[in-house]
């Protein structure tokens, strides 16, 4: 399903209050960073990573890479950060960034 403009700014807005969770380095998008992105996405629904590579075409792949590994939709890159979304099925109140952050 894709974002409307209107829901990407949501997103945008609660996407700008977080802090990284997941680091993608030059080594890619290994085992234990997609297991570690899925259960972010779990939790959370709304995530912000960083790539720290500097080569701009790798950094895209990185990021399409996860999305497509992870079934997570991309949100927004700005330089080094990508804000991912995948919601939940059973989203925990507590966890979970759309929930939390839903006034803002």
């Amino acid at each position: 399903m894709a974002l409307s403009s209107a829901q990407k700014k949501d997103l945008k807005r609660i996407g700008h209050h977080l802090k990284p969770i997941v680091i993608i380095s030059e080594q890619g998008v290994s085992e234990g960073v997609l297991a570690e992105l899925d259960r972010a996405l779990n939790d959370h629904e709304l995530i912000k990573i960083r790539v720290t590579v500097s080569d701009r075409d790798a950094k895209q792949a990185l990021i399409a890479e996860a999305c497509g590994q992870t079934g997570a939709e991309l949100v927004q890159v700005i330089g080094k950060m990508a804000i991912l979304l995948r919601r939940a099925k059973k989203p925990n109140a507590n966890l979970s960034n759309l929930k939390r952050f839903q006034g803002l």
